[in-house]
């Protein structure tokens, strides 16, 4: 699959595990690292956007295993085992990079090209469900991604993220159905000017 879609199954595959794991589906940091274990496999191909970006690395992995080779197979699979299971890394660091770097192996299990599971043997196993490229791509994406974020219990509260940043306060008493019921009450009439508009904010210490 491209790297747009290797990106958001990643994600997706997140969304899904992080649940289960104990740990928050939504950070930021951790999503960021599913991202990058999805794109990490394809480390063995020069061309590919991980590939351009640790050109030498990607080059010597080419020469030496070809795309869809080791890190590709089921020696990368016990990999990822053996960095969950020794305890190397935090499982706040592990888990979301090895989520992402399985969730690459399952998609390009789903193309014509499939993978060299036991490689260095040739045979190739494949569920070719799509083709890489192919307009069928983006559709098997988009359903993958909103089956896992209906699935996730944690969901995005874009209140409590105005109330954190302030904005409720100000804007709380006039747009009571944005801020909701914490919103801050409505300043007195006899403050003047922009006094009020002083007092909305948080107080700055001083040193």
């Amino acid at each position: 699959m491209m790297a747009g879609s290797h990106i958001a199954l990643g994600a997706a595959a997140w969304f899904a595990a992080a649940p289960r794991l104990g740990l928050p589906a939504l950070d930021p940091f951790s999503l960021g690292l599913a991202v990058l274990g999805s794109l990490l496999p394809d480390i063995d191909h020069p061309k590919s956007w991980v590939g351009k970006r640790v050109w030498p690395v990607s080059w010597l992995c080419a020469k030496l295993f070809g795309h869809r080779g080791m890190t590709h197979s089921l020696i990368a699979v016990a990999g990822c085992a053996a960095l969950l299971l020794h305890g190397h890394l935090p499982l706040s660091i592990a888990a979301p990079l090895v989520v992402g770097y399985l969730s690459h192996l399952v998609a390009d299990l789903l193309t014509p090209g499939g993978l060299r599971l036991a490689w260095p043997m040739k045979g190739v196993w494949s569920l070719p469900l799509c083709r890489t490229g192919s307009a069928f791509e983006p559709l098997v994406v988009a359903l993958m991604l909103s089956w896992s974020w209906g699935a996730t219990k944690e969901q995005f509260d874009p209140q409590a993220g105005l109330r954190a940043v302030g904005v409720c306060r100000i804007l709380g008493p006039e747009l009571p159905s944005l801020c909701g019921p914490e919103a801050s009450p409505r300043p007195q009439a006899n403050r003047t000017g922009l006094a009020w508009l002083r007092d909305s904010f948080p107080p700055v210490i001083s040193r």
